[in-house]
């Protein structure tokens, strides 16, 4: 079932969005050769703790993970898609890194994703980033009362196809609000004029995920939360929370810079 928001509920939200943003900032500014994914996680801690909000991500356990997740910050490195787990790797001069977080704040939750690169960024590396916010871009320009689902899916998968990359399978965007994961899903590729129709009060975390090789395969590695690229190749992620208003969609999770 979709849970329509009232307009005190989508300002709710962007309080714990606006935390997402700060903790990313935070943690983008801080990311450089040396540092390890636990001082990220650490530091996305502290704001955390700052806000007076908790972790929508520490401890999730959803059925396919064989351990709660230990941290509050997914850190994806290099062929890794999505899911990575904090661990003491100190990333590397031309690493690629998606960071992924999530903050609840008076019940409500904002979720959001970045990536970047580290030290001296390889060419490919920033087109494929690129790319990824233009495809998350047109996802947010879909996301209008009228329009579907489907909108959303064809914006964002026209923009990975256009480029050459690859989407993996059965992975996308949900929706948002008093948890993390909640109706209706946002797949990542579709066709326009299908699905769900978009509705006021309405909240999507719309999150392009690309492979950088072409294909579209990927693998949960041994501990069975990160999932890499199947060929191997460099992945991107990037997300926000959005609102279908009377207005156009509402970015939540939108950084100062």
């Amino acid at each position: 079932m979709v849970e329509l928001k009232t307009d005190l509920s989508i300002d709710a939200m962007h309080e714990a969005g606006q935390v997402v943003a700060r903790a990313l900032t935070a943690v983008r500014d801080a990311a450089d050769v040396g540092v390890s994914l636990l001082d990220l996680d650490a530091l996305a801690r502290d704001v955390l703790r700052e806000a007076g909000a908790t972790s929508p991500f520490l401890g999730y356990r959803p059925s396919f993970a064989p351990t709660p997740f230990p941290g509050v910050l997914c850190a994806s490195v290099n062929d890794a898609i999505v899911h990575g787990i904090p661990t003491r790797y100190r990333l590397r001069d031309g690493d690629l890194v998606s960071l992924d977080f999530g903050a609840e704040l008076n019940g409500w939750v904002g979720d959001s994703a970045i990536s970047i690169t580290v030290g001296r960024p390889r060419p490919a590396d920033l087109r494929l980033i690129e790319t990824a916010e233009r495809a998350l871009a047109a996802g947010i320009e879909a996301a209008v009362v009228g329009n579907r689902i489907g909108d959303i899916a064809h914006a964002v998968g026209t923009v990975c196809r256009e480029a050459g990359y690859g989407i993996p399978d059965g992975f996308g965007g949900h929706g948002v609000g008093r948890r993390m994961h909640e109706d209706p899903a946002v797949p990542n590729e579709g066709r326009p004029g299908r699905g769900l129709p978009l509705r006021k009060g309405m909240v999507l975390a719309i999150e392009p995920m690309l492979v950088a090789g072409g294909t579209d395969g990927y693998h949960a590695a041994p501990d069975g939360w990160t999932l890499r690229t199947d060929d191997g190749s460099r992945a991107a992620h990037v997300e926000h929370t959005v609102a279908i208003t009377e207005d156009g969609p509402r970015v939540l999770t939108a950084r100062a810079s």
